[in-house]
């Protein structure tokens, strides 16, 4: 039972009569028992939270950043109208706003409440337990109840570089033909006949075609598409390190977050490409995976995957993580591996598994680089700038080991800044595409 403020005020005034009309035990009496006489007759209008039926929809997605408005549908099924407050409680993370609302609900009547949400992180959140307190007519007492609605809201990734991947794809449209203007031109897969020219390599000559026709046909060929992409992301403790800040371009994040901005691009480009896309994310274990989806499906796969996707701090198992790709990777494959180049991540992941992974699979490294480190580099206005310029430069350097070590090893790389890695990533896709690399 609850009681209101207006029971405190008919109490003050009890408290008046009590003093100046009737200053005896009688009065103390008599002002108790219409006190009691309130409540009584408040709780017995009240109309019964048990005949409240709630219901919501179990999942509400929205991109991280963005609000977006969830619904609860309240139906009264008593014979009593059903008055007082009802409050939508969702984990702090999720933003709710107007999530107090106020219920005056007739027998047989349905509502629907609204509380806006904005999660700034992406994941999923679980509804809290949703409050009702009703009143009765008089508004000095009630019941509060709290009553389980199951739902879960889910924070997909920003997917800031979205914007991007329309230019992307025509640029994708032009290498393979697909625009007003067909682009032929060396590759592996067989493309068209057309007569021959004085320069054209006499071993394209299809002599069968040419003994069909009145002139000398050549074939011509293109970059062999369909291709197999896997990317692996690795969401071991090192990334969980922080990049960037509140005044770059991307905003402040981890590692892992920089990564998935541009595994979404790449895996769009890719699918737009017509190329199969794989998604794997291992630390000790595989914490996600995307497998066997194509074409349009595969955007919103990704993100939902991606969407409840966090660091672990544990030291990544990177002999686990080969075997893992091994699996999922039986023909020749583009493998794109999320992870950071420090020093002992190169020496101690990276080198021992590689050749293995190279030997069967072209191998692309990415890695964030973190332009707060770049920015200290360039500030020596004072003796404690000196020491952090001197600090960011040896990590600058042994980055640029690293990437040296790896491109020895025919692994190319790509590292760059949060904002500028999803773009980097892409126009890299486009040139092993444009050059029949993949």
């Amino acid at each position: 039972m609850v009681v209101t403020g207006r029971l405190a005020a008919a109490a003050v005034l009890a408290a008046l009569f009590v003093t100046l009309v009737l200053p005896s035990w009688l009065g103390v009496g008599v002002a108790t028992l219409a006190l009691a006489a309130l409540i009584a007759v408040d709780l017995a209008a009240l109309g019964s939270p048990g005949a409240l039926e709630l219901s919501r929809e179990p999942i509400t997605t929205v991109r991280t950043g963005r609000s977006i408005e969830v619904e609860l549908a309240v139906l009264n099924t008593g014979t009593r109208t059903a008055r007082g407050t009802l409050w939508d409680d969702w984990p702090p993370s999720a933003h709710a706003r107007h999530r107090t609302h106020a219920l005056n609900l007739p027998p047989n009547t349905r509502i629907r409440v609204h509380t806006e949400l904005t999660p700034d992180y992406h994941g999923d959140r679980v509804a809290g337990p949703v409050t009702l307190r009703l009143l009765g007519p008089l508004g000095v007492a009630g019941r509060q109840v709290r009553r389980e609605v199951p739902a879960r809201l889910r924070a997909l990734p920003p997917f800031r570089s979205e914007r991007l991947l329309a230019s992307k794809v025509r640029q994708l449209q032009q290498l393979e033909g697909r625009n007003t203007t067909t682009i032929r031109g060396q590759g592996t897969e067989f493309d068209s006949f057309r007569e021959y020219v004085a320069g054209d390599d006499v071993r394209t000559i299809d002599w069968r075609a040419t003994a069909r026709a009145h002139d000398v046909l050549v074939r011509t060929w293109r970059p062999e598409r369909n291709r197999h992409v896997v990317m692996v992301l690795d969401t071991g403790r090192v990334s969980a390190g922080r990049v960037g800040s509140a005044g770059t371009g991307g905003g402040a994040g981890t590692r892992l977050d920089a990564s998935i901005e541009a595994a979404l691009l790449l895996g769009g480009l890719a699918a737009a490409g017509g190329d199969s896309v794989d998604l794997l994310a291992y630390d000790r274990r595989v914490r996600t995976e995307v497998r066997g989806i194509g074409g349009k499906r595969l955007q919103v796969k990704l993100m939902h995957a991606l969407a409840g996707l966090t660091p672990e701090l544990v030291d990544t198992d990177y002999q686990g993580l080969l075997r893992a790709t091994l699996q999922r990777a039986r023909r020749r494959s583009l493998v794109v591996w999320f992870t950071h180049l420090d020093a002992a991540t190169v020496q101690e992941g990276l080198l021992p598994v590689l050749p293995v992974l190279a030997e069967r699979h072209r191998v692309l490294v990415v890695s964030v680089t973190d332009p707060e480190v770049a920015a200290a580099a360039n500030r020596r206005s004072g003796l404690d700038d000196l020491y952090a310029a001197a600090a960011a430069e040896n990590v600058i350097a042994e980055h640029a080991v690293a990437r040296e070590t790896l491109r020895r090893r025919g692994v190319r790389v790509i590292a760059a800044a949060p904002d500028r890695l999803p773009e980097a990533l892409a126009d890299e896709y486009l040139e092993l595409k444009q050059t029949g690399a993949l």
